[in-house]
């Protein structure tokens, strides 16, 4: 098996193609994630990092380029095949939770394992088991309304690896909360990924949480133009 978990290659994208008003997004992307590796992703707002995110977990299809997932050639899949791959290998988190509202904590990290054939009592121990790593045991049967913020945002973190990918994909995970409950929620998402071992690409605006990552990518005019 690869030890590179997400390899984009050539990525390109334009929207409107063809037509005067066509905006060309991404021109030619190389990104690679190793097994293991949390990467930052950091752009300036409107430079492509929510399409770059949406094509790396196949939400998307991207003009040209390859998409690769732990060695697996994304591109050539017919709509089946990447939702069987999108829902086996990879985890996504926004800015905004996304939880359903009529659903308890548990719930929300329940449905999704039972989407991929799950057994009800196996989804529900791990679901138990994401809520205690997030300290949020007491609140598993609280729907998202009755949570805070940082809690509801917990809870889509849990979500989110309930089906225990090899990727995980955030959007400004933090973006919606305060600085000190953004600095406590990122931090339990860190513990998550580290416990687990999988590979993260987090877009952020944070330089203060970008520098906590393995290393921080610049998306601008289209191409990674930075790196450290």
């Amino acid at each position: 098996m690869s030890d590179v978990v997400l390899d984009l290659r050539g990525i390109e994208k334009t929207y409107n193609k063809g037509t005067p008003g066509a905006v060309s997004v991404l021109s030619g992307v190389d990104l690679r994630v190793k097994a293991g590796e949390v990467v930052a992703m950091v752009a300036p707002s409107g430079a492509g990092k929510s399409t770059l995110l949406h094509i790396a977990g196949l939400l998307d299809t991207a003009d040209a380029g390859q998409v690769l997932l732990s060695g697996r050639e994304m591109v050539g899949l017919g709509d089946a095949g990447r939702t069987t791959a999108r829902r086996r290998e990879v985890g996504f988190v926004y800015q905004f939770h996304h939880l359903l509202p009529e659903f308890t904590a548990a719930e929300n990290i329940v449905l999704p394992q039972l989407a991929n054939a799950v057994p009800r009592a196996a989804a529900e121990a791990r679901a138990a088991e994401l809520l205690a790593s997030v300290g949020l045991t007491e609140r598993a049967g609280h729907r998202p309304s009755q949570l805070s913020g940082g809690e509801q945002q917990r809870v889509a973190f849990c979500r989110a690896l309930a089906n225990e990918p090899a990727l995980l994909l955030a959007d400004e995970p933090t973006g919606n909360l305060d600085p000190a409950t953004s600095d406590t929620v990122f931090g339990a998402l860190m513990a998550l990924v580290r416990d687990t071992g999988l590979s993260a690409l987090i877009a952020t605006h944070n330089m203060d949480l970008a520098a906590r990552m393995d290393r921080v990518v610049r998306l601008d005019a289209g191409r990674i133009v930075q790196e450290r």
